[in-house]
């Protein structure tokens, strides 16, 4: 493995050198895939003053399921097998966070927790087609904390959620997660792997591309043998968001942030699910991070790790227990 990053980015400079007018790796297309602000073809909404890659699947008539990929930063490519639940009776919305995936980039004082909230709310009101139609949330890992955020500042707007390990909805559960997760990069041979790139690919914050390349071969390391996530493998994605990555990581820093404080007025049932091969959440940290909810049904995903949702037997193991959630509310 650290043959193979090390190969790639001189060969990569070099290919660039041998060019009669060498390509910026910063300009969109050449490093990474361009975003909805260069690529017409995507599809995008336009939401609180920002374009989002998003698309939907389904009867628009029916309950709508929307549903909030892991990161910050990260997109919803791994989450497609979500369009399940499309072939029996929900409208599946599937959108690119701001500054995430295919999304379009801005710049890091723009954003805010809240900001994530506002697109939620625009994205909703995009794809609803009447204000009697049933709204459910599902959220994978950051994208649980999200809607629970979501549900903790607008209890009565949601019909029911169903998360998939979040890792915390206060932020001294994220940090003891994290810290679990973060413990065995420092000595593992992926991690000398990624960090060993920086000799090469530096990046400042107006070089978004650079940074979410680097951040995408963090990424990568997702599905590594000696990551605690225990997942077969990694799971696919378009783009990594660096930039929103960050400031998020950074707000939550300075603000400390409790989405709890309103989920006792949330006495809708909660289907919370955690994996069976992810070793740094397990069941003690689910019944604890679940416990905010006054109405939550716990089950363990098999044969899975944190990307449960990303890969066939996860995912097959998951859908009976979400459809039958979905089915009851």
């Amino acid at each position: 493995m650290k043959t193979k990053f090390k190969i790639l980015i001189p060969a990569l400079l070099i290919a660039f050198a041998g060019c009669e007018k060498a390509p910026s790796i910063n300009e969109e297309g050449n490093l990474v895939p361009k975003t909805v602000e260069f690529d017409a073809s995507l599809p995008a909404v336009a939401v609180n003053g920002t374009l989002l890659h998003a698309e939907a699947f389904g009867n628009p008539q029916d309950p709508m399921v929307v549903v909030l990929h892991g990161g910050p930063g990260s997109d919803y490519r791994s989450l497609l097998n979500c369009k399940k639940f499309a072939e029996n009776g929900y409208y599946v919305v599937f959108y690119d966070q701001r500054g995430s995936g295919l999304s379009k980039r801005e710049s890091k004082d723009s954003y805010s927790l809240h900001t994530m909230l506002d697109d939620l709310t625009g994205v909703i009101a995009h794809y609803r087609s009447s204000s009697t139609q049933k709204v459910f949330l599902l959220g994978h890992s950051w994208g649980g904390i999200l809607a629970t955020s979501y549900i903790n500042e607008y209890p009565a707007a949601i019909t029911g959620a169903i998360l998939a390990e979040p890792g915390g909805f206060k932020w001294d559960d994220i940090k003891d997660y994290v810290g679990r997760l973060n413990s065995y990069s420092f000595f593992s041979e992926t991690f000398n792997d990624v960090t060993y790139l920086d000799q090469f690919l530096t990046g400042n914050e107006d070089q978004q591309a650079i940074l979410d390349y680097k951040l995408g071969l963090a990424q990568a390391t997702d599905g590594a043998p000696d990551s605690p996530l225990g997942n077969e493998a990694t799971p696919p994605f378009w783009r990594s968001g660096a930039i929103v990555n960050r400031s998020l990581f950074d707000l939550g820093k300075k603000e400390e942030p409790d989405w709890t404080t309103h989920l006792n007025e949330y006495n809708t049932g909660v289907l919370f699910v955690y994996s069976e091969r992810n070793t740094a959440y397990g069941l003690s940290h689910a019944q604890h991070v679940s416990s905010a909810y006054p109405n939550v049904h716990l089950e363990m995903i098999r044969n899975a790790g944190h990307d449960m949702l990303s890969f066939d037997e996860g995912f097959n193991n998951f859908f009976p227990f979400a459809l039958s959630y979905l089915n009851n509310h």
